[in-house]
C-alpha cells in the first residue's frame, strides 16, 4: 500500500506543460495514476497523479506555492504500465505526454457514469410550422437518437432548430442510463468448425493467452482462410482466464459486420469503441472498460490507449492498414504502439493480415514475431483466378472507363444471377473539374488540391480540409458559360457507366461519403446478403473484412492509380490493396475471377499479382528497399512548419534548416515547399531526414529543434516514421 503522500506531480490534459506540482487536500488520498482535476490558472484541468522522477524530473516546487487538488475523481487509477506506454509514445513520437494523456481519459472519464443523461428522438409528430431547415433535420436524424448538439450535427442544422423542435413536440426527452452492465460474451456458446489448419494454428494463440507474457504473433493467412475463427480462440481464451479482449479495426466501417460475427460466437455483441458513438455510449463503455466488465473491445485505433482492468490480449485486424496510422495530433502508429502495450503489459499481440506489411515479416525474419500460417481458404473455397486487361490492347469506349473485357463479364454475371464489386479508389464523381476554354483547374481555396466533383450532392469538395462549394455556372477565370468538364473517374462516374450500360442492375456506391455510420453499414451488408445488390461500386472500403458467397467477379477499374505520387510504399500498399479486394471474389463454392485494367501490365506488381507470387513481390520489395536504406531497413522523419502567413513559415523553415544536424549516415533534404504546399490555409515547408536503423533520430531532433528559435506564428509537425509523404 502506498504511503500517504501530501503533494503529487501531476500530468495535466494540456500539450503545453510538463507534469506540475499540486498539494493533495487534507484527509484525501491520490495515490500514482489517481485522475484528478487540477487548478491552472482561472482554469480546472483533469490529469494523472505521476511519479516524481518521470519527464526529465523538474525541480519540485516548494510547499508554500503549491494549489490545492480540486478533485480526485473516483474512477480507477491509470496502472503503472499504462503511464509507461504513455511515456514512450511521448518520447518516441516526439508528442507532448499531455497529448497523449488526452487519448486515456477523453470527456467520458469525467462524468459520472451513474447520473442519467437526457437524450432527445423523434415523436413522429410534424410541429405546425414547417421550416426547409426543420424539414431537412427531421429527415436526417429519423429514427437516431443523441443529445441535442449531437442532433444538431448529424442534421446540419444549429442547436436553436433541435431545440424549436424539442419546444415544438417534434422531438421528445429520453433519459439514458450509462452505468448499464454490459451482457457477458460466453466463450462456450458457439465454438466454430475449425481445419485441421485453423485447430493448429488456435492451439498457438490459445497457448500464448495461457503463458500470460509479451509474445507478438503474426498470424498470417489467405483471404477466406478464416483467420477471424482463429483470433477468435485467442479471444474466447481470454475471457476464460477472467481477463479482456481488444480487437483493433482500421475502419468504423467494418465494425458493424464485425460485432455482428462476434454475437454469433459469444452469445452478445463486444463493446464498440469509435468516433461514432453518442457521449452516452462513450461513456458508459469507458467506465465499464476501466472497471473491467467489458470483456471484448472492438473498436478504432482510439480504443488502444483505454485504460483496461485487466487485458489479456489484443488483435490487430488487417494489421498492414496505412490507415492505423494517424495522421495528424500525435502521430503514432497503432499497430508499433499496439505491440509496445503488449511488452509493458505482459500479453501477447496478435497481428492478422493476408498482406502483411513489410515491417511486420522483417521481424518475423529476424525471429523476433511468430509467424502463423494459413496457406489455403476454409471449407473448400479456391481462391480466385487474376488476370491482367492491357488497357493499351483493350481500350475502353470514348468517354467510358470499362474495358471490353470486363464489361463481358458484369454482363455474364448479371445473366447468372451472380454480384460483382468494381474497385477504384477514388470518391466523387470526378477528381478534376477545368474550363475548356481557358485551361483553369478550379482549386480548393484552402488547399493545394484540386476540388472533387460529388455529382450525387452537387457539390465540389476538397478531400483534405473538407471545404465544398456549389459547382459553378461560369467559369471564375474567364466568365465562360457551360465550359466547365469533369475530368477523369471516380465511383459516382463508374456507376453511371454501369447504369447506362445495365439499367436493369441494382447498383451500390460504397464509400466513407455513403456508409457514414455503423447502420449504413448494417444496411448496405443486409442488402447484398439477401441478394438486392447486383454490382458494388466501392473504394477500398470495400478491400476488407466483408464476405459476400455470391459475389464471384472483381474488376479493378485503375490499378496504376496506386503508384503514382512517389511514395516510397506504393507498389506494397497497390499489391495489398489489390490482393485484399481480389479475395472478396469466390468466398462461398462458386468460383472467383478476377480482372485488372492496367497500362503496364508488366510492372512488377501487376505480374506477381497475376502469378499469384507474393512471396517473389515481397523478396524483390525488400532487396530494394534494403538497397535504398528504406523502411523497415532504413528510417525517415519529417518536419513540417506551417504558418497562415508564407514568409513566417519560409524563414522559420530556412532558420531550421541553418542549424541541421551533420552526422555519420544522416540525411537532411530540404526545407521545400511540402508537396501539399497549403492545407487548411495554412503554408507549408518541409524537411525530410533519412537514417540507419540504429541512428538516434529522435535526440538529434529534440535537440535540433530546440536550438532554434521560434515564431509564435509558426507551427512545428513532427512525424516519425511517416507513412504519407504529402
Amino acid at each position: 500500500m502506498e504511503q500517504y503522500r501530501s503533494r503529487a506531480r501531476v500530468l495535466l490534459l494540456t500539450a503545453a506543460l510538463g507534469p506540475l506540482d499540486y498539494r493533495v487536500p487534507h484527509e484525501s488520498e491520490a495515490p500514482l495514476g489517481s485522475v484528478v482535476v487540477a487548478p491552472l490558472g482561472p482554469r480546472r484541468l483533469g490529469g494523472v497523479v505521476w511519479e516524481d522522477e518521470s519527464f526529465g524530473a523538474p525541480e519540485p516546487v516548494g510547499d508554500n506555492r503549491l494549489r490545492n487538488l480540486y478533485e480526485i475523481v473516483p474512477v480507477p487509477p491509470v496502472a503503472a504500465p499504462l503511464r509507461r506506454l504513455i511515456e514512450w509514445t511521448s518520447d518516441y513520437y516526439l508528442a507532448p505526454p499531455g497529448s497523449v494523456l488526452r487519448m486515456v481519459l477523453p470527456g467520458a472519464a469525467f462524468a459520472d457514469a451513474r447520473r442519467p443523461i437526457v437524450e432527445y428522438r423523434a415523436t413522429g409528430e410534424l410541429p405546425a410550422r414547417m421550416t426547409p431547415q426543420r424539414t431537412v433535420a427531421l429527415e436526417k436524424i429519423g429514427n437516431r437518437q443523441g443529445l441535442v448538439r449531437e442532433l444538431a450535427a448529424l442534421a446540419e442544422v444549429s442547436e436553436a432548430v433541435i431545440r424549436g423542435l424539442v419546444n415544438a413536440g417534434a422531438l421528445e426527452a429520453v433519459a439514458v442510463s450509462a452505468d448499464q452492465p454490459y451482457p457477458e460474451p460466453d466463450p462456450a456458446f458457439a465454438p466454430p468448425d475449425l481445419s485441421d489448419e485453423q485447430t493448429a494454428a488456435a492451439a498457438q494463440l490459445r497457448e500464448a493467452v495461457a503463458a500470460a507474457k509479451f509474445e507478438t504473433l503474426l498470424l498470417d493467412g489467405v483471404t477466406g482462410s478464416g483467420k477471424t475463427e482463429v483470433y477468435m480462440e485467442a479471444i474466447a481464451a481470454a475471457i476464460d482466464a477472467g481477463k479482456q479482449a481488444l480487437v483493433l479495426l482500421p475502419e468504423i466501417a467494418l465494425t458493424e459486420p464485425m460485432l455482428t460475427r462476434f454475437a454469433a460466437r459469444f452469445g452478445c455483441e463486444p463493446v464498440a469503441w469509435h468516433s461514432g458513438l453518442r457521449s452516452t455510449e462513450r461513456r458508459r463503455a469507458w467506465h465499464s472498460i476501466a472497471a473491467g466488465e467489458a470483456k471484448i473491445i472492438v473498436g478504432a485505433r482510439s480504443a488502444l490507449f483505454l485504460p483496461y482492468a485487466k487485458l489479456g490480449v489484443i488483435v490487430v485486424d488487417e494489421a498492414h492498414e496505412t490507415s492505423f496510422k494517424q495522421e495528424d495530433g500525435v502521430h503514432y502508429h497503432a499497430r508499433d504502439v499496439a505491440v509496445m502495450r503488449g511488452h509493458f503489459e505482459g500479453l501477447p499481440v496478435v497481428l492478422a493480415s493476408a498482406t502483411p506489411a513489410l515491417e511486420s515479416l522483417a521481424m518475423v525474419e529476424a525471429g523476433r514475431y511468430r509467424h502463423i500460417l494459413l496457406p489455403a481458404r476454409f471449407g473448400g473455397a479456391t481462391l480466385p483466378g487474376l488476370s491482367a486487361i492491357d488497357m493499351r490492347q483493350d481500350p475502353p469506349d470514348r468517354g467510358r472507363w470499362l474495358a471490353p473485357p470486363l464489361v463481358d463479364a458484369l454482363a455474364d454475371r448479371l445473366q447468372k444471377g451472380e454480384q460483382s464489386l468494381l474497385f477504384l479508389n477514388r470518391r466523387g464523381f470526378a477528381p478534376l473539374t477545368l474550363c475548356r476554354t481557358c485551361g483553369h483547374r478550379i482549386q480548393c481555396p484552402n488547399c493545394t488540391a484540386w476540388m472533387v466533383e460529388h455529382r450525387l450532392v452537387h457539390r465540389l469538395a476538397c478531400h483534405h480540409c473538407g471545404h465544398v462549394m456549389p459547382p459553378p455556372r461560369l467559369c471564375p477565370e474567364c466568365e465562360d458559360e457551360d465550359s466547365l468538364v469533369a475530368c477523369g473517374p471516380g465511383v459516382e462516374r463508374v456507376a453511371d457507366e454501369v447504369s447506362s450500360r445495365f439499367p436493369e442492375a441494382r447498383v451500390a456506391i460504397v464509400t466513407s461519403d455513403t456508409l457514414w455510420s455503423p447502420a449504413k453499414v448494417a444496411e448496405f451488408v443486409d442488402n447484398v446478403e439477401g441478394g438486392l445488390v447486383d454490382i458494388i461500386i466501392g473504394t477500398q472500403l470495400v478491400t476488407k473484412g466483408y464476405h459476400f458467397p455470391n459475389l464471384t467477379l472483381v474488376g479493378v477499374v485503375d490499378a496504376d492509380l496506386g503508384l503514382d505520387g512517389g511514395d516510397l510504399r506504393a507498389s506494397e500498399r497497390t499489391f495489398q490493396q489489390i490482393a485484399q479486394v481480389a479475395g472478396r471474389a469466390g468466398r462461398g463454392v462458386k468460383p472467383g475471377e478476377v480482372l485488372i485494367q492496367t497500362r503496364v501490365p508488366e510492372a512488377p506488381v501487376m505480374a506477381a499479382l497475376v502469378a499469384n507470387d507474393r512471396d517473389g513481390f515481397y523478396s524483390a520489395e525488400a532487396a530494394a528497399r534494403k538497397f535504398a536504406g528504406a523502411p523497415p531497413y532504413g528510417r525517415f522523419a519529417a518536419l513540417v512548419i506551417s504558418s497562415e502567413d508564407i514568409e513566417v513559415a519560409r524563414g522559420q523553415a530556412q532558420r531550421l534548416g541553418a542549424k541541421a544536424p551533420v552526422a555519420d549516415g544522416l540525411a537532411v533534404y530540404g526545407p521545400a515547399p511540402a508537396p501539399l504546399a497549403m492545407l487548411r490555409g495554412r503554408h507549408r515547408f518541409r524537411l525530410l531526414l533519412h537514417a540507419p536503423r540504429s541512428f538516434d533520430l529522435q535526440g538529434t531532433i529534440r535537440d535540433w529543434v530546440d536550438s532554434v528559435e521560434w515564431s509564435s506564428k509558426a507551427r512545428l509537425a513532427i512525424d516519425i516514421d511517416p507513412y504519407s509523404f504529402v
